[in-house]
């Protein structure tokens, strides 16, 4: 997993990235999968496009072609809105090398790449028409990193250091959408359920706002934040869940229990559904809290299954 954050490559979560490739450059594995927020293609805000641009050229540096796809769960049958980039980078000794350099760009981007096959997009009537832009990235990384900008689309390929980048939208999905309300459990502890003394709180953080503000130079604005659901309905999605789920915050799901009409919290137990793991795969003598926090940081594990078997396709072929 790289992971970047708000400061992008050159902040502290971003040198991971550079652990990542010390490890490519020494292991060459033939295949490669990592995950991201989807902000990743737009970092940092002062050069967009930078930190991903990095992250390529050290890839076809390192003599990989690269597939991506942002993927939002929710949007294949899940039941989280969990917006994420996967980045699947293939060495060029691989047979799956020589089959997508043949390729049309249009037939990797609607057939026959490896998000293509699992998580179906929207295919235009006339594949000729797709919205690419080819770009070279250099193999220079301090030059890209100093000067490279450039606004990535949701969807991606890079053969042989060129790039194509289009957007397309979600596909046929993966499954029956499951909604919030089909993974809840009964007969649920009352300490998951919201103290009315606290009520006003909730309902503060939820609703919108405007707050006066002033800056460290001294310039007065207005912070305005919009209202989120309170409850969360039953019949969508979750949102995406946080690590600060355990919490009194703004971004903690608040559901009306089916069964007794009161608010509470989502459970532990809950959480890992939301996110596709078995029944108390975390009840392993983690306190409530600690669960809540390793649900905030997962992935949808429907997700990888997904790209996982298709992976292995890959891998079985190159025998």
């Amino acid at each position: 997993v790289a992971s970047t954050g708000a400061k992008g490559i050159q902040g502290k979560k971003g040198v991971l990235w550079w652990e990542i490739e010390r490890i490519l450059e020494d292991k060459q594995p033939a295949f490669i999968l990592l995950e991201n927020v989807d902000r990743l293609l737009k970092s940092p805000s002062k050069q967009r496009g930078r930190d991903f641009g990095v992250i390529l050229a050290c890839l076809n540096r390192l003599g990989y072609g690269v597939e991506w796809r942002v993927i939002n769960a929710a949007e294949y049958g899940f039941v989280q809105r969990r917006k994420r980039i996967f980045i699947f980078a293939f060495k060029n000794t691989t047979k799956y090398f020589s089959e997508i350099e043949k390729k049309d760009i249009s037939r990797i981007v609607y057939f026959d790449g490896i998000f293509a096959k699992r998580f179906h997009v929207k295919r235009d009537k006339d594949l000729n028409k797709i919205n690419e832009t080819e770009i070279v990235i250099s193999n220079d990384i301090q030059d890209v990193s100093d000067n490279f900008k450039y606004n990535f689309e949701n969807t991606g390929i890079m053969i042989n250091g060129k790039v194509y980048t289009a957007k397309t939208e979600h596909g046929t999905p993966v499954q029956e959408q499951v909604v919030l309300g089909d993974i809840l459990e009964e007969n649920v502890s009352s300490k998951y359920y919201i103290n009315q003394d606290d009520m006003p709180k909730w309902e503060y953080m939820k609703g919108p706002k405007a707050i006066p503000r002033k800056s460290k130079d001294g310039h007065e604005y207005m912070f305005r934040e919009g209202g989120i659901a309170f409850p969360d309905p039953l019949d969508k999605p979750a949102r995406t869940m946080l690590t600060s789920e355990a919490s009194k915050n703004r971004s903690t799901h608040i559901i009306q229990d089916p069964t007794t009409g009161r608010l509470r919290k989502l459970t532990p137990l809950e959480c890992e559904r939301i996110n596709g793991f078995p029944d108390n795969w975390t009840n392993t003598g983690l306190t409530d809290s600690n669960r809540y926090f390793c649900m905030g940081n997962a992935l949808v594990v429907n997700v990888v299954k997904e790209l996982a078997d298709e992976i292995g396709y890959i891998v079985d072929s190159e025998n």
